[in-house]
C-alpha cells in the first residue's frame, strides 16, 4: 500500500471560520448548478465595466518591456506621485510620495498584513462588529486576540469608545475603523474620528482606517480620516481602487499616513510579495487622474438602485436606513428567522442572494446586507419575489 504523508493543518487555520465570502459564493453556485434564475445581491463585486480610459492605459502598458519584470516593493514612483496629487485634490491633504504612500496588492492584502508587522501574540486587537472578516482574520494570523466594539443602530453605527474598558485600551496595538461603513452604510462625523486620534494617542494605539468606499457617496462627500488634525501620529488610511473605478478584478490599492506604519508595513510585504505588477499601476495612474465629475454617472447608477431597493423593501415592512453612501443597504430581518436561515428562505424560495449580518460578526445577527450590483429591473424583480415570502 503506497504511503502518504498527512497533512495536518496548523492550529490556526484550525480555527480559522470559513470564509464568509467563499461561502456565499458556494451557495451562488449551487443555486446556479439547479437551474435557478438567481438575483445575486451578495457580494459586493460592482456589475459596472471598468472606465475604457483605464482599460486602454493597461493595454498600451502590458507591451512595454519594461513592465515584464519584477516591480518596485513600495510601488512605482509615479504611482505613488498619483496617489499624493489625487489626495491633495479630493481631501486638501498633502502626502510625502517617498514615505506616506505604500502601493497594495488591493487593500485586502494591506489590512490583512498589518497586524504582522506589530501584533505580538497575545496583543489586543480592537475590531469592529459587524466588520470586513478580514480585520479579525489577520489579527488571528498574527497571534493576536480580537476585542470586538459593537456597531448598534442606536449609536448610529459608530463604536462606543467610551465603553471599551481602560484594560483592554491599554493592551490595544491596532485598531480598525471602516467609513463609509460596510456592511452598514454608516458614515462617521468628524467628531468621531477626532475623538478616534484622541484614544489612539492617550493608549499608544495605531489606526488602521479602511476608506475603500468614501468615493461611493449620494450627498455629502465622505472624509478621509487623514483630514483629522494628528491622524498621521496616530496612523495609516487604506484605500481601493476596486470600488471607485470599478476594477475589483485589478487587484490594486494604496495605503497612506504615518511613515513609521507604512515602514512596519512594507517589511513584511517586502518578504511575503513582489509587488503589484506595474501595467496595473500605470493603469492606476490613469484612474486617479479621471475627472471626479465624471464618476458621478457611477454614483447616479448605484443612486437610483439604492431609491428602488431602498423604497420597495420600505413598503414590505421592512426596517432599515437610506443608505448615503456604500453600494450596501443593511437591513433587519422579519422575526422568526436568524441571519443565515433568512439568507436561505430568500435563496430557497425566491432566487434571491444577500448575505447574512452574522457573517460579519456577532453583532450583525438580525441583519442581511443586500449589494447594489445588479439592475434596476432586476432589483425590482428581487423586491417583487421577496414580496411572495415574507
Amino acid at each position: 500500500m503506497k504511503k502518504k504523508i498527512k497533512a495536518e493543518l496548523s492550529s490556526r487555520i484550525k480555527h480559522l471560520p470559513p470564509y464568509l465570502f467563499a461561502s456565499i459564493d458556494k451557495m451562488k453556485q449551487n443555486a446556479l448548478a439547479k437551474g435557478v434564475d438567481l438575483i445575486d445581491l451578495s457580494i459586493g463585486d460592482p456589475d459596472i465595466p471598468t472606465p475604457s480610459r483605464i482599460v486602454s492605459a493597461m493595454k498600451k502598458a502590458v507591451e512595454k518591456p519594461v513592465h515584464h519584470r519584477y516591480p518596485s516593493y513600495e510601488g512605482m514612483l509615479s504611482y505613488r506621485e498619483a496617489v499624493a496629487k489625487w489626495y491633495k485634490k479630493r481631501f486638501n491633504v498633502r502626502l510625502d510620495t517617498r514615505t506616506e504612500v505604500l502601493s497594495l496588492i488591493g487593500s485586502k492584502e494591506g489590512i490583512g498584513h498589518i497586524p504582522l508587522a506589530f501584533v505580538n501574540p497575545g496583543d489586543t486587537v480592537l475590531v469592529p462588529s459587524p466588520g470586513y472578516p478580514v480585520y479579525s482574520i489577520g489579527t488571528l494570523f498574527a497571534g493576536g486576540e480580537s476585542y470586538f466594539m459593537p456597531l448598534m443602530e442606536e449609536n448610529d453605527f459608530l463604536p462606543d469608545l467610551d465603553a471599551i474598558p481602560k484594560k483592554v485600551l491599554q493592551k490595544a496595538k491596532l485598531i480598525f475603523i471602516n467609513y463609509p461603513n460596510n456592511p452598514t452604510s454608516a458614515v462617521a462625523p468628524r467628531e468621531f474620528l477626532q475623538e478616534v486620534v484622541r484614544i489612539a494617542l492617550k493608549y499608544n494605539i495605531i489606526v488602521c482606517h479602511d476608506a475603500s468606499y468614501t468615493e461611493i457617496y449620494y450627498d455629502r462627500k465622505p472624509l478621509s480620516f487623514m483630514q483629522i488634525p494628528g491622524a498621521k501620529d496616530v496612523g495609516i488610511e487604506f484605500h481601493s481602487l476596486s470600488k471607485t473605478y470599478n476594477m475589483t478584478g485589478w487587484r490594486i490599492g494604496f495605503a497612506v499616513g504615518n511613515r513609521e506604519v507604512l515602514a512596519g508595513l512594507g517589511k513584511i510585504k517586502t518578504n511575503l510579495d513582489s509587488g503589484v505588477f506595474q501595467a496595473i499601476q500605470e493603469a492606476a495612474i490613469a484612474a486617479l487622474d479621471i475627472d471626479q465629475n465624471s464618476l458621478s454617472g457611477i454614483r447616479k447608477t448605484y443612486q437610483k438602485r439604492r431609491d428602488v431597493l431602498y423604497a420597495g423593501l420600505k413598503k414590505l415592512g421592512m426596517h432599515l436606513r437610506k443608505p448615503k453612501a456604500t453600494f450596501y443597504i443593511w437591513v433587519k430581518i422579519p422575526p422568526h428567522f436568524d441571519s443565515m436561515s433568512f439568507v436561505t428562505h430568500m435563496l430557497d424560495k425566491a432566487g434571491v442572494l444577500a448575505t447574512p449580518g452574522n457573517g460579519f460578526g456577532e453583532a450583525g445577527e438580525g441583519y442581511v446586507r443586500f449589494a447594489l450590483t445588479a439592475s434596476e429591473d432586476r432589483i425590482r424583480e428581487a423586491v417583487d419575489r421577496i414580496k411572495k415570502i415574507v
